[in-house]
């Protein structure tokens, strides 16, 4: 039985669909990117250099009708600030949040609504923040797509993607973030009463 989902998204522009390292998209539905790399699903076995990664990424920046935008530390807050009320209104419970500046991991504890619904909750609303904030242009899109999630079933998938889940953000030097949505995952799996160890 499913026990958590791990979600992940990306702010606009910052992984498209024939990105060189792979994707989880099966069409290049713009086609002002079309001729800038070819489609592959699913993340490459062997990664490209960072290079090549930076020339894809410039050539798109010279085709997308917007920006691409990292997110600034007042975004990040506004990011977590909607993310904490989306959580607490809709009772979901989360092991583990990493906003970045240009992408998004969170760890929620299976519910009732699907991960489909509960990533797109949690994208309106924060859309929504940072438009209302005025930090960009009102009809910039702040989000790249619906975003993956992945789904677990065992006690060290769940603690292995807590850990994963911070990995991020020592490797981006974010480890100030302490989001209070966040509480510490206790071996819960559906169907068993109580907290269960490691």
């Amino acid at each position: 039985m499913i026990a958590g989902y791990h979600l992940i998204w990306t702010g606009y522009g910052w992984w498209l669909p024939n990105d060189p390292r792979g994707s989880m998209s099966r069409q290049i539905r713009v086609a002002a990117i079309a001729d800038l790399g070819e489609l592959h699903y699913g993340r490459k076995r062997i990664q490209p250099a960072g290079r090549v990664i930076e020339e894809f990424r410039e050539a798109v920046r010279s085709v997308l009708k917007h920006a691409i935008l990292s997110f600034s530390d007042c975004e990040i807050q506004t990011v977590g600030d909607s993310f904490g009320d989306v959580i607490g209104k809709r009772n979901y419970t989360c092991y583990g949040c990493a906003i970045l500046p240009d992408h998004v991991h969170l760890l929620v504890r299976k519910h009732r609504d699907k991960a489909e619904m509960i990533i797109a909750a949690l994208q309106d609303a924060s859309r929504s923040a940072i438009q209302q904030s005025g930090s960009r242009a009102i009809d910039h899109p702040v989000w790249g797509g619906p975003g993956w999630k992945v789904y677990f079933e065992t006690r060290d998938d769940m603690f292995r993607t807590v850990a994963y889940i911070w990995k991020n953000l020592v490797q981006a030097r974010r480890t100030d973030q302490a989001w209070p949505f966040v509480k510490p995952y206790d071996g819960w799996l559906p169907g068993q009463a109580g907290r269960a160890s490691r």
